[in-house]
């Protein structure tokens, strides 16, 4: 609850929030309980492990803002990248 507080105050990360929760959703989350599109926990854990070294730590609200702001600056980087040909 934390974590999303400290994403509603900032609007600037929303389309960037909404973006990655799409691409860390599981294909077909609306057909399974609880309906939410969260990450499988796997995932999690490994991503816990890889940030923390502990894969059942919690990333705090700060974390979670700061790795946003991340993706919306690689977002950004990658629109702005010349096409390559193929």
């Amino acid at each position: 609850m934390r974590s999303a507080r400290a994403i509603a105050a900032r609007p600037r990360l929303w389309p960037t929030a909404l973006v990655e929760l799409a691409r860390f959703a599981p294909d077909g989350w609306w057909r399974r309980p609880p309906f939410l599109p969260l990450p499988r926990p796997g995932l999690v854990r490994f991503r816990s492990e890889t940030m923390h070294g502990d894969p059942g730590a919690a990333p705090s609200p700060a974390d979670l803002v700061l790795w946003l702001e991340w993706c919306q600056a690689q977002n950004r980087r990658q629109r702005h990248l010349p096409r390559r040909s193929g």
